[in-house]
């Protein structure tokens, strides 16, 4: 018999369905949120945030921070092809796993876009955003291939944080199974980036060091909840002994 489900192939000669209907539930509640957030108005210009320059943020389902960048662009194009899978280096190179970020942090810059200075000034903000970051980890890196050049540290500017899972889904998408399996997947697919090209940046080794980090935390943390033990202490992996220092870029010594 054939299947009637939501899933099932028009019958012959049926409607072409919409763009719009074809994506799931998921992927259509996420990408409302996401527009709905770009949508809001930052108070300092006035203007949608999609439309604003600026530093942001990645959240997991745990609120860990888990990538930070800059964009003298505008929010809705930098952020949209991070989370709305169309092509950037970071998902080229497959660090960052849309389906991992939960919230995001939005810390308009619309009052620099016209500012000369504004790209030493961009590079403050995003740096001290990095640092505020990598406090908050509890592993004390976050999985940025390239670290921002390092800055004079500022204040951080009014920001607004937004919850990115649709009503009644998070439970889901956050089970600890789910998350193991697209982290193990996000973590094979890097390591093939770096084994089919060779010559990639030692920020991408690093990320590859770091998923892996959170994939073993993530995964110890669902064997001791199956054996009724405490979770592990993260700090029990020692990451700065692992990959070094996460606050400057590594120099190979040819200027590169």
């Amino acid at each position: 018999m054939a299947s009637r489900g939501v899933a099932s192939y028009n019958e012959p000669d049926g409607p072409v369905p919409p763009k719009r209907d074809m994506p799931t539930a998921f992927v259509r509640g996420f990408r409302e949120l996401l527009t709905a957030a770009l949508a809001t108005v930052d108070p300092a210009s006035n203007k949608r945030l999609g439309s604003c320059i600026g530093v942001y943020a990645f959240y997991d389902f745990d609120g860990e921070p888990i990538y930070v960048g800059q964009t003298r662009e505008d929010f809705g194009t930098r952020v949209g092809r991070h989370l709305r899978g169309q092509r950037t280096d970071t998902l080229a190179y497959r660090i960052l796993d849309p389906f991992e970020v939960a919230e995001m942090e939005l810390y308009p810059l619309e009052y620099l876009r016209d500012d000369p200075a504004k790209k030493a000034k961009v590079d403050a903000v995003e740096y001290s955003v990095y640092v505020h970051a990598i406090g908050e980890s509890k592993y004390r890196a976050i999985l940025n291939e390239k670290i921002p050049p390092v800055s004079e540290p500022v204040e951080l500017p009014p920001h607004q944080r937004f919850n990115l899972i649709p009503v009644g889904m998070r439970e889901d998408r956050e089970h600890p199974d789910v998350r193991i399996a697209r982290r193990a997947d996000t973590l094979s697919r890097v390591a093939a980036v770096a084994h089919e090209r060779g010559e990639v940046s030692p920020g991408l080794r690093r990320v590859i060091v770091i998923q892996a980090v959170r994939l073993a935390d993530l995964a110890a943390a669902r064997l001791a909840y199956s054996e009724g033990r405490k979770r592990p202490d993260p700090a029990s992996i020692d990451v700065h002994a692992l990959v070094g220092n996460v606050m400057q870029e590594f120099s190979d010594g040819d200027g590169d």
